[in-house]
């Protein structure tokens, strides 16, 4: 039996119409996505990924117990809804993490990334880089130290709720691409770390090239580049103030 154009016609609306309420419809409401504000505008960056590298500091790997020669990098992730913003200028906080007696601060330069691509070359890498910010690679130690022993994974050590702060995105246009520039982390006052973007093991765009090669890069990343020597415990009370020369400083007291 034939089928009218009519008929054809309709059954075809019906069933797009029922395609776009499947595609529209959430069982409950998605989470916000998480931005971060950008320094000197009115726009904020949008987060898609956390990628971290690890030992990018030669002395901070030989405190770790690493072997600091110029090893391929390594990474590892936490999830976007980690990230916390510290607006410049104010005192932010940080919740005590769970399950852990042995929480540690490690400062670091954060680098967001505005234009997407794989297998970046290492001439072209900074023109993906949107701009800089300082944040905080929180890490429950004890459970990370505990995950390397046995040969698992480092996300209850490294990916929990609140553990990447970070302060404003600063844009390229205003900053360019610090290449030096003195790094500190305190505790209370008393100076914990001290380096400089110059001690990287891994420049900024060798590791945006490095990733891109495992992992398509796409606007909206961010990628926390390694810390200096002197990592160390916190506890409630504690105020840590981070700073990175020409990025900016963070202020969080840990509650």
């Amino acid at each position: 039996m034939a089928v009218s154009t009519e008929c054809a016609g309709a059954a075809f609306h019906h069933k797009r119409d029922k395609l776009e309420i499947w595609m529209t419809e959430f069982v409950f409401a998605p989470q916000a996505p998480v931005g971060v504000p950008v320094r000197g505008s009115n726009a904020s960056f949008p987060v898609r990924r956390v990628y971290c590298v690890g030992r990018n500091y030669a002395a901070h790997a030989r405190e770790m117990g690493s072997d600091p020669d110029r090893e391929p990098p390594f990474f590892f992730c936490k999830p976007s809804d980690a990230v916390s913003y510290v607006a410049d200028d104010t005192e932010g906080t940080f919740p005590y993490p769970p399950g852990t007696g042995n929480c540690h601060y490690e400062v670091e330069l954060v680098v967001a990334i505005g234009k997407g691509g794989k297998d970046i070359s290492v001439e072209q890498a900074a023109s993906h880089v949107y701009g800089y910010a300082i944040g905080l690679d929180m890490t429950r130690r004890d459970l990370q130290n505990e995950s390397k022993k046995t040969g698992r994974p480092w996300e209850t050590g490294k990916a929990f709720d609140k553990s990447a702060p970070i302060g404003p995105i600063v844009p390229v246009s205003a900053i360019g691409h610090p290449e030096k520039g003195e790094v500190t982390l305190a505790v209370n006052g008393a100076e914990k770390q001290r380096g400089d973007l110059s001690d990287l093991i891994w420049s900024v765009p060798e590791m945006v090239s490095y990733l891109s090669k495992l992992f398509e890069l796409q606007p909206g990343d961010l990628i926390y580049s390694g810390t200096p020597e002197g990592v160390g415990p916190v506890v409630k009370g504690d105020v840590m103030h981070g700073h990175i020369a020409g990025v900016g400083d963070l202020t969080i007291k840990v509650v």
